[in-house]
């Protein structure tokens, strides 16, 4: 079942798409990343594969259309880790409370800097968020808030992606919790080599089916 979703900020309102299997296990937020929004093909494709393994998802922009044409033109606000953090915690509750998904085990996924928005938005809510997986993610973005996650951390990285894979390997060392870096081999920053996406999906399903357990 697929619904629409729409999250009032107190500037704006967000729309998304809520997908929950009939027997959901848990449901998992995504946060994109630079320059993209919830179509993003990447995280579409990740979300199918937890949908598969009974996981509800969200996908849903962070930016109003007026935003992303100022974003297109300045790339300023996909950088913006506060605001877009302000605006998944803001998901967050709204998941809690949700008709639909109140009660089940929440987790996150997070993309280039929506990895940032992602740990941000964990350190924010120890209690609601159970898992966080990490795509190319920027975590150092996060800053302080690194050492206020408690919830168990999953970080993917493309081996070729060197930069980013020292700065996940900077940032894993200041988790509070459980982290783990997965490198797949042979990837780059966008996972676009053959089965590579396939392998994030299927890490990421593993990580959110292990931490994600309904109670």
């Amino acid at each position: 079942m697929t619904a629409p979703f729409v999250l009032n900020t107190e500037t704006t309102s967000l729309r998304g798409d809520l997908t929950l299997p009939a027997d959901a296990a848990g449901v998992v937020a995504f946060a994109h990343g630079s320059g993209s929004s919830r179509h993003s093909p990447r995280n579409v494709a990740v979300a199918r594969t937890l949908q598969d393994y009974r996981l509800g998802t969200l996908l849903f922009d962070l930016l109003s259309p007026e935003e992303e044409r100022i974003d297109a033109a300045t790339a300023e606000l996909r950088f913006d880790v506060p605001l877009l953090a302000g605006r998944l915690t803001d998901a967050v509750d709204e998941l809690a409370r949700h008709r639909d998904t109140a009660g089940l085990p929440l987790g996150l996924f997070g993309a280039s800097t929506g990895a940032a928005a992602a740990l941000t938005a964990a350190a924010r809510r120890p209690r609601e968020v159970r898992a966080v997986v990490s795509r190319g993610g920027r975590p150092d973005l996060a800053g302080e808030s690194l050492g206020g996650v408690v919830s168990p951390v999953l970080l993917i990285v493309g081996e070729r992606d060197e930069q980013v894979l020292r700065l996940n390997e900077q940032a894993a060392a200041q988790l509070s919790g459980t982290q783990r870096i997965e490198v797949v081999p042979g990837a780059t920053h966008l996972f676009e080599e053959r089965g590579a996406l396939e392998q994030v999906a299927e890490l990421a399903a593993s990580w959110f089916g292990t931490h994600l357990t309904a109670t």
